[in-house]
């Protein structure tokens, strides 16, 4: 009697029951559905960020687009003028003009200044007509940064010859910082500053429009 109750007692516990397997089957469904929402999101294009309207360009004036006729603002010319630019500055193969030491002068900025603008400045325009670049940067005075432009002159065909070296024309410190010049207005600016840039130095004195003695007031 004890033996037919032991061969008829009920499967053991360490068989998995229903319940467990299909909890085992759904969660290894849940980690195959996130593994295939990943690998999608993955190769999904990344959205491109919306430009602030404040960045947008704005359109160019008429009088404007006159004025930029025959110089040339595209990112191409732009980084292959740069490029030639440092081969040269770095080779040492330029020359700097009576124009631009008399701007110097008058200005106050030395050669070391311009060619930092050369180096670390960017450029900003290339006049193709001309074979001229505008190239803006900073110089410091005091401790002040002050805005400094330089347009240099290269030579036709590449950068490469002892003679073939760039003249850097005229340097000065512009009204409008980083204001593209027009031909027309660097053509006015080199052939009526007639390289005579003369310097002034301010007498002591009263303020402009007042009379004085040529001295200093005290105050009251």
């Amino acid at each position: 009697m004890d033996a037919k109750r032991v061969g008829s007692s009920a499967p053991s516990s360490s068989a998995p029951s229903t319940k467990e397997v299909q909890s085992g089957t759904d969660l290894l469904a849940l980690r195959a559905q996130l593994a295939r929402a990943e690998k999608a999101a993955r190769r999904a294009p990344t959205p491109v960020p919306v430009r602030p309207a404040q960045m947008n360009a704005k359109p160019v004036k008429p009088q404007r687009e006159v004025e930029l006729a025959g110089v040339a603002t595209d990112d191409f010319s732009l980084a292959r003028a740069h490029a030639k630019l440092r081969e040269a500055v770095y080779e040492g193969q330029y020359h700097v003009c009576a124009h631009a030491i008399g701007h110097a002068r008058a200005e106050g900025f030395l050669e070391h200044d311009i060619m930092q603008v050369l180096l670390a400045g960017r450029v900003r325009a290339v006049y193709p007509e001309d074979r001229r670049w505008l190239v803006c940067g900073y110089f410091e005075a005091c401790g002040v940064a002050l805005p400094l432009h330089v347009v240099v002159q290269h030579p036709y065909g590449t950068i490469g010859p002892d003679d073939a070296v760039l003249d850097i024309v005229t340097a000065f410190v512009p009204k409008h910082p980083h204001h593209i010049i027009s031909r027309a207005r660097l053509a006015v600016m080199l052939r009526y500053d007639d390289e005579q840039i003369r310097s002034r130095t301010a007498q002591v004195g009263n303020r402009a429009g007042h009379r004085s003695k040529g001295k200093w007031k005290r105050s009251a």
